[in-house]
């Protein structure tokens, strides 16, 4: 039997605002159709390497993604993407670093990237998250309850 793939993501503020990463130009998939293209926010993130914690991982792709120390604090959204997949999305206290200058392979000008379209940083008011395209839609909407809770 095949190992889900777990993917980590990071809730941060930074001064007020949250920060995602708007993909743009993403090209649809041959290989999995299923997967988004287009213009979309995610939540910056990426997968659970070899033996490392989700905590570990969500804070080790923020400083890749953002450029930006956190420190991952606990498990805020869980969703079974598919068979293969599950998704986690953490709250995150930032720490410190300069936001927008993640160095991760997405930003490296590697061909094997071309057809994921752009990576950009954008920190985003939270009044303005129903506004945005966030996926996946259950995070979305998880999200907006917890900022109009005032629990974000």
């Amino acid at each position: 039997m095949e190992l889900k793939r777990i993917r980590c993501a990071g809730l941060v503020k930074i001064d007020g605002k949250i920060a995602l990463m708007h993909r743009t130009n993403v090209k649809k998939s041959i290989d999995d159709p299923s997967k988004p293209y287009g213009e979309y926010y995610v939540f910056p993130g990426g997968g659970l390497e070899g033996e490392e914690s989700m905590f570990d991982t969500t804070e080790r792709e923020l400083k890749e993604e953002l450029g930006i120390v956190v420190k991952a604090k606990k498990e805020l959204y869980y969703k079974e993407v598919n068979k293969t997949q599950d998704e986690y999305v953490f709250l995150c206290e930032y720490i410190s670093g300069n936001f927008g200058t993640g160095e991760g392979p997405e930003f490296s000008g590697d061909p094997k990237y071309v057809h994921r379209g752009n990576f950009i940083p954008e920190l985003i008011d939270p009044e303005k998250i129903n506004n945005i395209n966030l996926i996946p839609i259950e995070f979305k909407e998880q999200l907006i309850q917890d900022i109009n809770n005032g629990k974000i």
